[in-house]
């Protein structure tokens, strides 16, 4: 009958890292002004690096913000808003982020749709003035255009990247069109949400069903689900996840660890 992908879109397709990092630090400079008074090239430089590091507990784009400032307070006690930063290490903010957010997203007084709204306006901005540095701060990952070009399966991304975004890089990075209503992004719902949606399809019917994500947190929230019992589910080891993650997602029957050159070809 053929094949489903239901496909996350960082850290499998795209490495964004880049581009997200560089955008949170232009939303952080808009949304706190004052704390990047006296803020040199060398610590920016310092933060980015930083941010490739503790990439895999971003789960909405949003939170790239919160990282950059935490990131600026640990380095800067002077500023501090919240007692969290003090003898905090990227190690520790790869350990403990999910208890980390609501005590900082407390403690700054911050709200999640205004910093979502916020970080789309930047990139929007930053787009609109100049698409061709925005494009370059993105890469997809070796053989992923081709695949999606030449893929023989029935393609959807499944994100928390905003739509209009995956939709942008796929058409100018990666050549690939795939139609909007085949992108489901940010504001979708929860992806078990999103795939229990695809599996009930009637076209789909029939079809082997693939979820391909970076995410360890993700795959076991499918599983929990015994309603998408059908999903084969992968963990893409180039991907935004830790060792320690793929370890534990090796150790899991219901998830096969692959490689990128074995997606690629899965894909054709």
């Amino acid at each position: 009958m053929g094949d489903l992908y239901a496909l996350d879109f960082d850290g499998v397709l795209c490495d964004s890292c880049g581009e997200s990092s560089l955008s949170a630090v232009k939303a952080a400079k808009v949304r706190w002004p004052g704390l990047f008074q006296g803020v040199d090239s060398s610590l920016e430089e310092w933060i980015f690096d930083q941010m490739h590091t503790v990439r895999p507990v971003v789960e909405t784009g949003y939170e790239n913000l919160l990282l950059v400032r935490l990131l600026l307070e640990i380095q800067i006690p002077s500023i501090r808003k919240s007692s969290v930063a003090e003898g905090l290490t990227v190690d520790g903010i790869l350990e403990s982020w999910g208890k980390i957010k609501p005590v900082i997203m407390e403690a700054w007084d911050e709200d999640k749709d205004a910093l979502v709204d916020l970080f789309g306006n930047v990139r929007d901005d930053w787009i609109n003035k100049d698409l061709t540095t925005w494009i370059g701060a993105n890469r997809f990952y070796p053989g992923v255009s081709d695949a999606l070009k030449f893929a023989s399966s029935k393609i959807y991304i499944v994100t928390t990247k905003q739509g209009r975004f995956a939709e942008a890089l796929l058409r100018e990075i990666a050549g690939a069109i795939i139609p909007s209503e085949r992108i489901y992004g940010l504001g979708s719902g929860p992806k078990v949400e999103v795939l229990k949606l695809l599996q009930n399809k009637p076209e789909h019917h029939g079809l082997t069903l693939h979820f391909v994500e970076d995410r360890l947190a993700t795959l076991k929230n499918v599983i929990k689900e015994p309603e998408l019992d059908k999903w084969n589910l992968y963990l893409g080891n180039w991907g935004y996840n830790t060792e320690k993650e793929r370890a534990e997602a090796a150790s899991i029957p219901r998830i096969q660890v692959i490689e990128l050159s074995t997606f690629s070809n899965k894909l054709k």
